[in-house]
């Protein structure tokens, strides 16, 4: 199904299940060795905790999410905000997180991506090089599993034809075959070459209201980013009724670059290799009661 999607927005496509490569190796270095083991997808809090304007007390903890989604010690990646609570700024965080167990401590291999103050350009740094809990703001997409070797689903394309994002077009091809019933995924792919769209919010929250799209563009910082990228991808076919973020992706790389994936900027010579799980449950933990489209890209 994957395969025959990919093909149509891409000039070369193929997918095929393979064992998952060592996760704590290059590039990825992760704190876990898999993606598999009881897959599950959570979406917490949402956009309209953002926007139109902020809710700052609205901040999460990933050691309790693994335990509200009856995976405690999960092995969790995704996209999130970091905590303001923390930071004192808002700021994107790229979530890799072994959480705590009976048996051991979390290992916090998260990454927070921000404005530099300095020069008005991407600040990576490691989460752990300076904050010791495991905490988020405001909203999160993530896929946890108990970070197991085993089979996934490998998917390669190479050379952009169409308009979709590589991870749109993974979500659309899924939505047109399974139609009603919803699929979700996650997992980790590497932009391996070109270029890419990535955004980093601001590190002040927007005192004005935030009503459109096209405010929240003006709001965001847009960079052009270069591969190699280590992205995490959290997908949703189509909502079932829970006001789900259907897509959403934040990368990191090992050259001081990373945030919220776009789109691929050099759709010539861009190549994709990701490593996916197809998830078992979905959770929706403190969905916000007033909800809007807006802001969801």
């Amino acid at each position: 199904v994957l395969e025959k999607g990919l093909k149509e927005n891409f000039a070369d496509a193929q997918v095929s299940v393979v064992d998952c490569p060592d996760l704590t190796q290059e590039p990825f270095n992760f704190p876990a060795k898999g993606i598999c083991g009881k897959p599950r997808i959570a979406d917490v809090g949402g956009v309209p905790y953002l926007i139109p304007l902020v809710q700052k007390e609205k901040v999460y903890d990933l050691n309790t999410v693994a335990k509200d989604i009856e995976l405690p010690g999960a092995f969790i990646l995704g996209a999130g905000a970091a905590s303001s609570k923390v930071l004192g700024i808002n700021a994107e965080l790229i979530p890799i997180v072994q959480t705590k167990s009976e048996k051991k401590p979390a290992v916090n291999g998260s990454y927070v991506a921000q404005i530099n103050p300095a020069d008005k350009g991407c600040l990576l740094e490691k989460y752990s090089s300076k904050y010791t809990d495991c905490e988020f703001g405001l909203l999160a997409n993530l896929y946890a599993s108990e970070g197991q070797p085993g089979k996934v689903i490998e998917v390669k394309a190479n050379g952009r034809t169409g308009e979709l994002n590589f991870v749109s077009c993974l979500r659309q091809t899924l939505e047109k075959h399974y139609g009603e019933k919803p699929v979700g995924m996650g997992g980790t792919f590497i932009i391996q070459k070109g270029k890419a769209k990535i955004h980093i919010m601001p590190p002040e929250f927007s005192t004005c209201p935030l009503n459109t799209d096209e405010d929240v563009n003006n709001w965001l910082k847009f960079f052009e980013m270069k591969a190699p990228l280590i992205c995490q991808p959290v997908i949703v076919s189509r909502d079932p009724g829970f006001d789900l973020r259907l897509e959403h992706t934040h990368c990191f790389s090992q050259h001081g670059e990373g945030g919220h994936y776009h789109q691929d900027t050099s759709p010539d010579c861009v190549q994709y290799l990701g490593y996916f799980q197809p998830a078992q449950l979905l959770f929706r933990i403190d969905r916000p009661q007033e909800t809007h489209p807006i802001g969801r890209d």
